[in-house]
């Protein structure tokens, strides 16, 4: 039987989290999403996805990059503001 998890529904808002620290530059490229450097050495990329679509386009961004994805989220309000 395959996965029936929890399903997201778009809009949505998403948190990407790279190894390595990008600048606020990337974040036109990434779609205007918020690009947060932290102290760890990672960096996060927050915003609203509108659907499946936009998803996979910023994944091949993070891939062409040639960043190591670390962790892929979706936000609820109540993590809206996590780290």
């Amino acid at each position: 039987m395959p996965y029936m998890g929890p399903r997201v529904h778009f809009p949505a808002r998403y948190q990407l989290r790279v190894d390595g620290h990008l600048d606020s530059h990337w974040a036109a490229w990434f779609d205007d999403f918020t690009v947060t450097q932290h102290h760890d050495g990672t960096t996060t990329l927050t915003g609203l996805v509108r659907d499946q679509s936009q998803l996979h386009g910023l994944l091949d961004k993070v891939r062409d990059l040639g960043v190591p994805l670390l962790q892929l989220i979706v936000l609820h309000d109540e993590d809206a503001d996590g780290p």
